[in-house]
């Protein structure tokens, strides 16, 4: 994604406007699993609805191994479907309750398989459920309502294997999901991985995102306030926005009060100063971007109001290893 912007018609008539998506930018690589964190309203569902060209782009461009996404015409969507799927948060809206789940399986042969014959596609189908954990003997023929939410999410990754996409768009798919499924799932998400495919993990779980991600990006009020390394940016957190989501992570061995006063303790170290006016590139990145402070780490305007005006007036001056 390069520049991505969103603006939704909003008020009577629409007469108003809201910018729910700002200049952002980002890649997800090969074999690369990239989360998008924030809270509810920052844009990350938009994000990967358009990602899917599930919702339009008001301007910006997105482009998907060198092919622009936003101009595919509707027989080129449909290549690009073979190659990118994604699996979105409540698994029972995603089959018709009074169908078998194999329906769902079976939509998708109509329009992607129609030459295979049928001893192929039942293969195929065991195949992709065997991939994702599950025993095709104890899920198939079966009702929504038989099956745990858990195998739900599991069969619509496996329908989308079946497709064999390179690209996923997990948009919150183990929210639902009680604590010993949802690790079974993001594990299956680490196998996948590792076999090449590349996934953008939508999810307001930092935990989720540290577990399972490779790089995160983090979102406030439709821009990107941080992103780098996962590593880098949970262990030294740079942005106002990232520290208070990272503090108030709930921790089993520490009291609230404990993590209160460590968080005003760094903040006080980052009080009145902006690192992304301090930095040298600042003159060269949008109004709502970013610049890397450190080696895989890069952070936008402390700022937090809707304008973007930042309100630390520290004159811009060079970073030394000190203040990073």
């Amino acid at each position: 994604m390069r520049d991505v912007n969103k603006v939704y018609s909003v008020g009577t008539f629409g007469t108003g406007s809201l910018h729910a998506v700002k200049n952002v930018s980002f890649d997800v690589g090969q074999g690369e699993v990239v989360s998008l964190i924030g809270e509810s309203g920052s844009g990350k569902s938009t994000l990967g609805k358009m990602a899917l060209r599930l919702t339009s782009t008001t301007s910006g461009q997105i482009t998907f191994a060198g092919t622009d996404v936003l101009g595919l015409n509707r027989r080129d969507l449909r290549g690009y479907y073979r190659r990118a799927q994604g699996v979105f948060q409540d698994p029972f809206s995603s089959y018709n309750p009074i169908f078998p789940i194999d329906r769902t399986f079976d939509a998708l042969r109509r329009t992607n398989f129609a030459s295979m014959s049928n001893k192929e596609w039942q293969g195929k189908v065991d195949d992709a459920i065997n991939a994702v954990g599950l025993e095709p003997g104890t899920v198939r023929g079966k009702y929504p309502h038989q099956l745990s939410g858990g195998q739900l999410q599991r069969l619509l990754i496996a329908r989308a294997l079946l497709l064999d996409i390179e690209f996923l768009v997990a948009d919150e798919i183990i929210s639902m999901l009680d604590a010993s499924t949802r690790i079974d799932v993001l594990n299956l998400l680490g196998d996948l991985k590792q076999r090449g495919l590349s996934i953008l993990f939508i999810t307001h779980d930092l935990s989720l995102g540290n577990y399972v991600s490779d790089r995160v990006v983090i979102l406030h009020r439709g821009r990107i306030v941080e992103q780098g390394v996962t590593s880098a940016v949970f262990s030294e957190p740079l942005h106002p926005y990232t520290r208070n989501l990272l503090a108030s992570v709930p921790q089993l061995n520490r009291r609230w009060d404990e993590v209160e006063a460590e968080e005003t303790e760094r903040s006080a170290v980052l009080a009145g100063r902006c690192l992304f006016h301090e930095h040298d590139d600042v003159a060269s990145a949008p109004r709502y971007g970013t610049v890397e402070v450190a080696p895989g780490h890069q952070v936008g305007c402390f700022s937090l109001d809707a304008d973007g005006v930042c309100p630390m007036t520290e004159p811009r001056r060079s970073m030394t290893g000190a203040d990073r």
